[in-house]
């Protein structure tokens, strides 16, 4: 990911939602399960969220510490308008304290230590239109510590015809639930593990909020979303832990929300774990496609797990390799072959509001002219 050459100001801070004040110039943060009690001129535990006088301010707020555009692929998504390009970003910081973080030299650093482009919410979205791009993304840091910057960016988003999307690991309380992710069109949930004890030791989190979202999600939204789980090597590839995840989510969530199992590759404080075995991932779609998870795929290897087939006839409908669609086989977003509604959102409903904002498109693109894209 490629760093921005404009060091955040203070100028940008934020004053922050999902605070209350408490004595001796003290605030809560409950936005994440981790209800930060955090003193005058401290940082909660994502770093970005900093009490200044008693109020509580958001140092991601329109401070970007990375911009990319990339296959909707790569979040991953492979229901979601496939074979589309997506405006990437991220800032500093994180609520999760994952040993095997791959972003980790954004998502553990401190707003100070990033280096940050300027940029309001319209701009973002001014910005992926003129680089051809129908949906944005949240993600490469936790897009919920920055969710004021997330609802801003997705009310410019409809009113110019943007898809929204956030990669999340889940980690938020209902309070903040809605207020974020009932703007978004479509998210990815890293489900990092099945077990506490994993959550724990490896995450500094815990595992039941993250399921609870991920139940939010499927009854309480109308938004598209795909889960992830990337197995680690002796720390949650074990095939009972990937039959009982399976299990779960087609009780809890249905057979029809796409599972993703990812390679591990050794990063940041866990690097003396292999890479993922091929094998591993095999063993593990065929564990969940037996469980009853219609759509599961391979990813961060070349593999024919990337593809999309038709659960009732098995017809190849979308052809992948890596993060690129070779051959979409749809037909009306169903098969082809036996006429099987396939579950996922196949068309943007949003291409025709957005030809209309093209000419300030280019002026935002002109005025961004500098951004290595």
């Amino acid at each position: 990911m490629p760093a921005l050459q404009v060091l955040r100001k203070s100028s940008a801070l934020h004053e922050a939602r999902w605070w209350e004040p408490e004595p001796a110039g003290r605030v809560h943060c409950y936005l994440c399960p981790r209800h930060c009690h955090i003193h005058p001129g401290q940082a909660g535990f994502c770093f970005i969220r900093v009490n200044e006088g008693g109020k509580l301010y958001s140092l991601g707020y329109g401070a970007p510490a990375a911009l990319q555009i990339d296959p909707i692929e790569k979040k991953p998504l492979n229901h979601f308008l496939p074979g589309t390009r997506i405006f990437s970003l991220g800032t500093a910081g994180c609520n999760m304290g994952c040993f095997f973080c791959q972003n980790w030299s954004i998502s553990k650093s401190r707003s100070d230590q990033s280096r940050a482009q300027l940029l309001p919410p319209e701009d973002v979205v001014l910005l992926a239109l003129s680089r051809g791009c129908p949906s944005i993304a949240f993600t490469y840091n936790e897009p919920t510590i920055w969710g004021e910057y997330v609802v801003d960016i997705c009310a410019a988003a409809k009113e110019h015809g943007v898809n929204t999307v956030m990669v999340t690991n889940g980690y938020v309380t209902y309070e903040a639930f809605h207020d974020i992710f009932d703007h978004v069109d479509a998210a990815n949930v890293d489900l990092k593990a099945f077990t506490e004890e994993f959550y724990g030791k490896y995450t500094l989190t815990h595992l039941q909020p993250v399921l609870e979202t991920l139940q939010y999600l499927k009854n309480e939204t109308n938004l598209w979303f795909e889960i992830t789980n990337l197995l680690i090597p002796t720390l949650n590839d074990h095939p009972a832990e990937t039959r009982q995840l399976a299990e779960w989510v087609v009780e809890h969530l249905g057979p029809d929300v796409p599972l993703h199992f990812t390679a591990f590759h050794p990063a940041f404080k866990l690097t003396d774990k292999p890479p993922t075995p091929p094998e591993t991932l095999h063993r593990a779609r065929k564990i969940a496609r037996d469980a009853g998870v219609r759509y599961v795929y391979e990813g961060n290897i070349y593999s024919e797990g990337a593809h999309t087939y038709c659960p009732k006839c098995g017809v190849l409908l979308i052809r992948r390799s890596w993060h690129d669609v070779l051959e979409n086989n749809l037909r009306d977003g169903a098969c082809g072959k036996c006429g099987l509604a396939i579950a996922g959102r196949w068309e943007n409903p949003r291409g025709k509001t957005a030809a209309k904002s093209m000419q300030r498109a280019a002026q935002a693109a002109e005025k961004y002219g500098d951004l290595n894209l």
